[in-house]
């Protein structure tokens, strides 16, 4: 038996529960081992629900449990979500997470205590949703030297840039709707200010041209600004205005940045529209290479998390200390001048 704890039962974790449940018997003939979903941590109530039978409220119980093989860890913040990571690894768990801020933040030395442990750590969900991004990094792309990411990695800010062009609506009107939807927080600042999207560059750089990006030293700026005439003004001009992620590696520099830019109609990033992400990488053999898809979500995401499930289940050990982990003293300056 393949047994699986989630930590965490609101969007994402219920997402995973669902899916588990659901391809549990197409799991376990591909694989010719029961795949079981054992246990979900959480604090919520969950009497009456199909997920009660699996409820706990005891790390320790998981943790020592010597069946389960993958822990998930699909709780937001930062603090308590890389607490569990960290747990979790050392007691000989497998990991997988869909928390951008803790991979952003922790990664490096997350990849390193697996790596010692013989364990994975894994996080296809944290970047792009439901969009295989990471693993193509990792594997599909690797013989190329990455040159260049680019990307529409907000789903939110997306979504708002969208409805203001298309409504005549203001910054706060979107911002509104976007709560009511719930696609932006109560506090908002990280996707509208471009913090989360610069975790997902940071963590995307990082994998591609073998540094650890820091995502604090990202210069970024988000779409507080930006008011209906700005996108009136784009769309005579021939342009649309997205938040883009982007960075660069050329000449031992990273040239990197979050900022909204103005990308001429019939570009790939021009059409998309709504949630939707969008990734373009530039290989030194493959040329560019575009993933889009729905970039948040939970049915999107839970995809990515069940995704790197069944990788461990096909690959439970690695190898190779990955290129996540190396830290050379490479200089991180504004990208303006390369991107669209």
């Amino acid at each position: 038996m393949f047994s699986v704890a989630i930590m965490g039962h609101g969007v994402v974790g219920s997402g995973v529960c669902d899916a588990l449940l659901a391809q549990n018997e197409k799991l376990s003939r591909r694989f010719g081992r029961r795949i079981a979903l054992s246990y979900v941590l959480d604090i919520r109530d969950l009497s009456g629900t199909r997920y009660a039978p699996y409820k706990t409220e005891s790390l320790s119980v998981i943790l020592r449990d010597p069946e389960v093989e993958v822990v998930t860890i699909t709780i937001g913040g930062l603090d308590l979500a890389a607490d569990y990571c960290f747990k979790a690894l050392e007691a000989g768990k497998h990991v997988v997470t869909s928390n951008k801020a803790v991979v952003a933040s922790h990664g490096c030395a997350l990849e390193k205590l697996a790596f010692e442990k013989g364990r994975r750590f894994m996080y296809e969900a944290s970047v792009g949703g439901g969009i295989p991004i990471i693993r193509p990094l990792n594997i599909c792309l690797f013989a190329n030297n990455i040159l260049e990411i680019q990307g529409i990695l907000n789903g939110t800010t997306n979504y708002m840039l969208t409805g203001m062009f298309r409504r005549h609506a203001s910054f706060d009107e979107m911002l509104a709707r976007a709560q009511r939807k719930g696609y932006a927080e109560a506090d908002p600042t990280a996707d509208v200010d471009g913090y989360d999207a610069a975790r997902k560059i940071a963590i995307l750089s990082s994998i591609a041209y073998g540094a650890f990006v820091d995502y604090r030293n990202i210069p970024c700026s988000g779409i507080r600004n930006i008011a209906y005439c700005d996108h009136e003004l784009a769309d005579k001009a021939g342009f649309t205005i997205k938040l883009l992620a982007g960075s660069r590696f050329e000449d031992g520099i990273i040239y990197i940045s979050v900022e909204p830019k103005l990308v001429p109609k019939g570009h790939l990033f021009s059409d998309v529209n709504s949630v939707y992400n969008a990734i373009l990488t530039k290989g030194s053999y493959t040329g560019d290479t575009l993933f889009y898809g729905q970039g948040a979500g939970k049915e999107a995401t839970a995809s990515a998390v069940v995704g790197d499930i069944i990788e461990l289940i096909s690959t439970p050990r690695s190898y190779s200390l990955p290129e996540f982990v190396k830290i050379p003293s490479f200089l991180y300056l504004s990208a303006l001048s390369l991107f669209i």
